[in-house]
């Protein structure tokens, strides 16, 4: 059997350039998709000298890039392939999903992981500001999972990550605009195990996760430059990652909305994370709830008469 096919959007930096190193380590074929890409330098120019004097680059700096992380990989004895991708341009995601699928026939995975970031109250955030993380963060994921799921379901499996929090009251606090994209981003989630569950033919499953700690990565550096204190290794978080693609027991982690250290607790069974603080000996604190509502209700399988737009809008076309 050939190996699997996982792609990672938002793969250049930080978590996500972990998570792609961590997949292709344990046998994936990895796609690395990301906007930021190497220039073609020439072999003699100092550039070029320069970068190769120091590889790997920083992997939260912009010298982090799809080129360098599949480089990275390759030199490590995995399989990755570059692929550069605008999230924020439909036709962009939906090129990349052909793309792969005309070169590999297959996605068995796909983590979203890109990210825009602005904290600040309601009045402190202008519009352009949440317009672009509505672009990067909702859109950017409902147009990749609207080309990803007729592949899904013409084989009846597939499994999708999705980077984004539990939904809880105290998450907007401070960062109205940025939990509102969050937030939608989980809402699909949770929308898609729905659909998932009326086809029982269909074996596979979603999820999202969000990081129980702080963690070193680009989005850190907005919060707290150049800071490691209170912090863990990105390194956590592509475990988690790995551990919900190994799980064969989709109920286990479908339509769940975890954090990375609980999905590891919960399927892989780890009860010590002290080997992924940054800051040796160091027991990170925990910025995440330990303990989350539960969201379902006791109506949750009364559907009633469920409404369908599209069908309502097909009859409506007979008349």
């Amino acid at each position: 059997m050939s190996a699997p096919v996982a792609v990672v959007i938002g793969a250049s930096r930080g978590i996500g350039r972990q998570i792609a190193i961590t997949l292709a380590q344990n046998g994936y074929i990895v796609i690395v998709a990301a906007k930021s890409s190497s220039p073609t330098t020439s072999s003699t120019s100092a550039s070029a000298t320069t970068a190769a004097a120091s590889f790997p680059p920083d992997p939260n700096s912009p010298a982090s890039t799809i080129d360098t992380v599949v480089r990275e990989i390759v030199s490590l004895g995995g399989k990755a392939h570059a692929y550069k991708v605008n999230v924020r341009s439909p036709a962009s995601i939906t090129t990349l999903i052909q793309s792969v699928l005309e070169t590999h026939s297959r996605i068995d995975a796909l983590i979203y992981n890109p990210g825009s970031i602005f904290w600040a109250s309601v009045i402190e955030t202008p519009l352009k500001r949440y317009q672009l993380m509505h672009e990067v963060n909702t859109q950017g994921l409902y147009v990749t999972v609207q080309a990803l799921l007729p592949h899904f379901y013409s084989r009846g499996t597939g499994k999708l990550v999705i980077v984004s929090p539990p939904i809880y009251s105290r998450f907007p606090r401070g960062k109205t605009a940025y939990a509102m994209t969050k937030f939608a981003m989980t809402t699909l989630m949770l929308g898609l195990y729905h659909d998932f569950r009326r086809r029982p033919e269909f074996a596979g499953g979603v999820c999202s996760i969000w990081p129980a700690t702080g963690i070193v990565s680009a989005a850190t550096e907005f919060t707290k430059p150049g800071s490691s204190i209170d912090l863990r290794k990105p390194e956590i978080f592509a475990d988690a990652v790995l551990a919900i693609l190994q799980c064969e027991e989709v109920g286990k982690w479908n339509g769940k909305a975890w954090l990375d250290e609980d999905y590891l607790r919960e399927l892989n069974g780890v009860k010590e994370f002290g080997a992924y603080a940054v800051t040796p000996g160091l027991e990170v604190r925990r910025i995440m709830p330990r303990k989350l509502p539960v969201l379902e209700v006791e109506e949750e399988d009364d559907e009633g008469e469920r409404m369908n737009s599209l069908q309502l809008t097909k009859e409506r076309s007979k008349l």
